[in-house]
């Protein structure tokens, strides 16, 4: 954890603190804005998929923009003079703007509960295989570098990251009593409903793998790729607009989740920019993930 606290406290200390603030309060809007007007909501009730695209891209853009344009104001960065950049700055929203709006209907049973299931199990690593061929094109057009965004285990060393979940365990352990928990873990139960228990355990397991997945594509795209690739423009100050875009993909989750994915994505965030691997963050996240996947379980059966 010693190594943890130091990135840390290397980036407050070199970090810009007015453009701190600025970015913090501008996500503080975002978030405002969202909760206050029902935005994800309204997002997701449009009539058509390309609808539904342009609206997130927009937020997307403005969420990864606007904190790179506080950044060249407050800490003198030139940014927008390298095409690239530029280029790049477009490409990111657009790319998780599709992840999210992008829809597969399998007919692989007669079921409808069998559909659901197997259309989900499906559908996570599908959106991991696409978004990796879209970020490896990124990739390809920087150039070559050490490793595809941070899919290394050099410099990675587990004990922080194992101490963290321990850390969550408890409260974990304790969120898994409460009904509105329970009411959304684990996911299978949104697909399966109350056929959830008669499953058998290979086909909860293989669900949870697929869910997995999700935290890969998830991790990959934005501290692989919304760090790495723009630590070349603007070194360290390529984590803020990362934890802000973070930010707007929990709109449609509790305020309190929403809030906290802020900080959790700086965190992470200084952790991939010291480490340059975003298997640190994969292993909290995914841990988190598959803690709460299993307090849903237990929880459901007291």
């Amino acid at each position: 954890m010693k190594s943890i606290f130091q990135y840390i406290r290397t980036y407050a200390a070199a970090t810009n603190k007015v453009l701190l603030l600025l970015v913090t309060l501008f996500t503080a809007v975002l978030v405002y804005g969202n909760y206050h007007y029902h935005i994800d909501r309204q997002i997701s009730s449009m009539d058509t998929v390309l609808l539904r695209f342009a609206a997130r891209y927009v937020i997307s853009l403005a969420a990864f923009a606007v904190p790179y344009l506080l950044t060249y104001v407050f800490a003198r960065k030139d940014l927008f003079t390298d095409p690239l950049f530029i280029l790049l700055l477009f490409i990111a929203p657009a790319i998780f703007a599709l992840k999210m709006e992008l829809s597969f209907n399998f007919i692989l049973a007669d079921e409808a509960i069998a559909n659901r299931y197997w259309n989900r199990v499906v559908y996570w690593p599908l959106l991991l295989l696409i978004t990796t061929i879209l970020i490896a094109c990124c990739w390809w057009l920087a150039g070559p570098k050490d490793s595809f965004y941070g899919v290394t285990t050099r410099n990675l060393h587990i004990g922080p990251y194992l101490i963290m979940l321990a850390i969550m365990l408890p409260l974990i352990a304790a969120a898994s009593t409460q009904p509105d928990f329970l009411a959304a873990y684990p996911k299978l139960r949104a697909v399966a409903g109350s056929t959830t228990d008669l499953l058998p355990a290979w086909k909860k397991v293989l669900f949870e793998l697929s869910y997995g997945s999700d935290f890969f594509t998830i991790e990959l795209f934005f501290r692989g790729f919304l760090v790495l690739a723009f630590v070349r423009f603007a070194g360290k100050d390529a984590i803020l607009p990362m934890a802000c875009f973070y930010c707007t993909i929990h709109f449609g989750k509790p305020l309190a989740e929403c809030i906290s994915s802020f900080f959790g994505g700086l965190l992470l965030g200084i952790v991939v920019y010291h480490t340059r691997s975003i298997f640190g963050g994969l292993v909290v996240h995914l841990g988190i993930a598959w803690m709460m996947e299993i307090g849903g379980y237990l929880g459901s059966q007291q």
